[in-house]
């Protein structure tokens, strides 16, 4: 008996927590000015092999990767519902391509894979994958090629989906693509090196096209980017947050949307 109340008592109070939780989430919702919300958030969402050996001991780290998954989805679901128009999720860095072992790559990119599928069906996002797909086993670079056609003409939140991705790596494939480019219309080395403008390298990024990102956020405690958008990030504004990927609450997104809210950019100024 002693037990059962103690689990009664316990559940009261977790309950009385989540809605203290949720009240503090829809005050902090309901003073934010939509005008101020940013246009791109980028997320690095780290900490999902720490969260499985905490909470899934002795299980394999896959147990993370879909829980990691999972957040995304969420995350992808919170944008949306505030009306913020783009979303870049980066999760798999090329660094961890080329370091990672097999027998835990290939689960991995099976929880992308499946995290793709799944942003495909959902509320009208349109996806696009950036990063060196030529990294990637074909099979599943041709899925993810499909749910880039798929989604094409969606109009709802648009989610790039950063996998087989680094910034240097972007960076050596753009200037790669500018040279092709400008080869191809006969310009020689001396004439493109006196007309080179900045715009000229943004056009070719995995990104071109795109807003940079206002606001990046990364989980865990890490306060580096690690590589993530090096160029695009130029100005954009940082929040870091204590949480493993897996716990990352939607307050602790909306204090992330305030913090981003209370600041003056200045855009290098």
């Amino acid at each position: 008996m002693a037990i059962e109340g103690w689990a009664r008592g316990l559940a009261d109070r977790v309950q009385s927590w989540d809605l203290l939780y949720r009240y503090y989430e829809r005050r902090l919702l309901v003073n934010l000015d939509p005008s101020a919300l940013p246009r791109h958030v980028a997320v690095l969402a780290d900490g999902n092999r720490r969260w499985a050996r905490t909470n899934a001991p002795g299980r394999p780290l896959v147990v993370g990767y879909q829980a990691g998954a999972d957040k995304l989805m969420e995350f992808v679901g919170w944008c949306a519902q505030l009306g913020i128009p783009l979303v870049t999720l980066w999760v798999l860095s090329t660094d961890n391509l080329r370091r990672a072992e097999e027998a835990e790559i290939a689960p991995l990119l099976e929880v992308i894979r499946g995290l793709v599928t799944d942003l495909t069906v959902a509320d009208n996002y349109r996806v696009q994958v950036v990063g060196d797909l030529n990294l990637l086993p074909a099979n599943l670079t041709a899925s993810l090629r499909e749910a880039e056609q798929a989604t094409a003409a969606n109009t709802g939140c648009h989610v790039n989906v950063a996998i087989a991705y680094g910034g240097r790596h972007e960076l050596r494939d753009a200037v790669r693509s500018l040279l092709a480019s400008e080869a191809s219309k006969g310009t020689n080395l001396a004439e493109l090196a006196d007309s080179l403008e900045i715009d000229d390298i943004s056009e070719h990024l995995y990104t071109a096209g795109q807003p940079d990102p206002d606001l990046i956020i990364r989980t865990s405690g890490e306060q580096r980017l690690s590589g993530f958008l090096i160029w695009q990030s130029a100005h954009s504004e940082f929040y870091f947050c204590e949480a493993l990927w897996p716990d990352f609450r939607k307050i602790d997104f909306v204090r992330a949307l305030r913090s981003y809210a209370q600041r003056e950019r200045r855009f290098g100024r």
